[in-house]
């Protein structure tokens, strides 16, 4: 599916902190999310932005029993309705803002020490897509995410 929408916006200035859920936020230009513990002078690839799918907090419920909320998986954006794994080296729109795919964001040892034993296997490959941010704007619960190309 080439087309889903936002269905949750998370950020927190402190690293081990649950991120906050809100109803929009600032995105900038190669450096990440306004208020974010991840907002650069000058993002790494791949650093700027974390997506996840709904759908895949809904299957690691479904097949391993683990209830992880969006907040929990650490991922600014929940998605719904797109294959965000599809967007890794793809250019894809987030409402007016503009992003590429770099990587999958795969889960670490830090998410599941923050969370339940568990997560990494049942989370590996689907865990979400880490992506570069190409131009500022906004990005707002139930914006479209749009792949470009």
């Amino acid at each position: 599916m080439d087309t889903g929408r936002v269905e949750g916006i998370f950020v927190t200035p402190e690293h081990s902190a649950l991120p906050a859920p809100v109803e929009r936020v600032r995105a900038f230009a190669g450096r990440g999310l306004d208020g974010n513990r991840y907002l650069f002078d000058e993002a790494e690839p791949g650093k700027a932005l974390t997506l996840i799918a709904a759908e895949a907090l809904e299957r690691l419920e479904a097949e391993q029993g683990i209830a992880l909320s969006a907040a929990a998986s650490r991922r600014n954006v929940l998605t719904r309705g797109i294959d965000v794994n599809a967007l890794v080296g793809r250019r894809f729109t987030i409402g007016e803002v503009e992003c590429i795919g770099v990587e999958l964001c795969e889960p670490c040892s830090d998410l599941e020490r923050l969370t339940v034993p568990g997560v990494i296997k049942g989370l590996v490959h689907q865990a979400g897509l880490n992506a570069d941010i190409l131009n500022d704007g906004e990005i707002a619960v139930g914006d479209p995410v749009v792949a470009v190309d």
